[in-house]
């Protein structure tokens, strides 16, 4: 799994230096965003919040960091957890009244008491939370990660052979994947419990959650084509909601992460501003920052390609 998941970053910085040759203008994440299939089929598990950003407070060019006063969570990441209700996780201290923010897009948090509502939001990300206590204008930042699986923005060349892509966890791609491929009494892993990604053809390993690009794309049986149709066009998106539950410190609660493919014949026919897009994440995720400030990170979208 360790090994496709590198080879599949390789291929992506090794995009920045092929000039492209553009068969299809996307200029940007969000009207990348705007071409979507439709929406995931309804079912009785509650649907993920709206995908669009709703963040408009800027990320500050100056901050604070080790704030006698900042809000503690108890620990460097949190994890969602089983209840019958949301799980909301507070501050174990008292940092007095204030304002809270957090970065990128994804985090459900209440901007009077820092409250956090691990449940609504996007899990498996790094964030920075800011608190400005009233009285004082310095912003009071520290970052957070919430805890699950996630799937890196990349580009996938089936004739290199990168053909799946693996998740990684705890916003870590470093980190041994929680889940050791097997099920025995259910104590393993289990990715798209309700169907939605096979329902759309594309395929992913029920205990492992790795997809198979190579068959998501041409499908599972000959002739009746993929999760793009029997003659895919350059820039088609399909996306769908994958619904897991870990066997890690989240205790196996119902977790979700909704993911986009898009296809593209050859990796020159991609449009230089969006790979640029996938290398600033990829980069900014390798290294232990955010990805990103500006503009809401998920879907995570992963495009696969027939040839370079």
């Amino acid at each position: 799994m360790k090994k496709s998941f590198l080879s599949g970053l390789t291929a992506l910085l090794f995009l920045a230096t092929i000039p492209c040759a553009c068969h299809k203008t996307i200029n940007s994440e969000a009207e990348m965003q705007t071409q979507s299939n439709g929406s995931d089929t309804t079912h009785p598990i509650q649907q993920p919040p709206n995908s669009q950003s709703t963040q408009t407070v800027p990320f500050p060019e100056t901050g604070v960091t080790g704030c006698a006063y900042a809000p503690d969570y108890g620990d460097s990441i949190i994890f969602p957890q089983p209840t019958a209700n949301d799980y909301i996780v507070s501050s174990i201290n008292n940092p007095g009244s204030g304002k809270y923010f957090s970065w990128p897009a994804g985090m459900v948090i209440d901007s009077l008491t820092g409250a956090i509502n691990v449940t609504k939001s996007e899990t498996g990300l790094r964030y920075a939370i800011g608190f400005v206590k009233n009285g004082t204008t310095d912003t009071c930042m520290q970052n957070l990660i919430i805890g699950g699986a996630a799937y890196m923005d990349s580009v996938y060349v089936l004739a290199d052979n990168q053909t799946t892509s693996s998740p990684y966890f705890d916003a870590n791609p470093f980190q041994a994947p929680v889940c050791d491929g097997s099920n025995v009494s259910g104590s393993g892993c289990q990715f798209d419990i309700t169907n939605d990604a096979k329902n759309k053809k594309i395929i992913v390993d029920k205990n492992t959650g790795v997809i198979d690009l190579k068959k998501t794309l041409d499908g599972t049986l000959l002739g009746l084509g993929g999760a793009f149709g029997l003659i895919p066009a350059d820039g088609q998106i399909v996306e769908t909601t994958i619904y897991y539950r870990l066997n890690d410190a989240s205790n196996n609660a119902l977790q979700h992460i909704t993911v986009q493919l898009m296809y593209f014949n050859s990796k020159s026919s991609i449009n230089t501003g969006l790979v640029n897009s996938l290398l600033l994440k990829v980069n900014n995720v390798l290294t232990g920052n955010l990805i990103s400030k500006t503009t809401n990170p998920r879907p995570p979208l992963i495009i696969i390609t027939r040839f370079n």
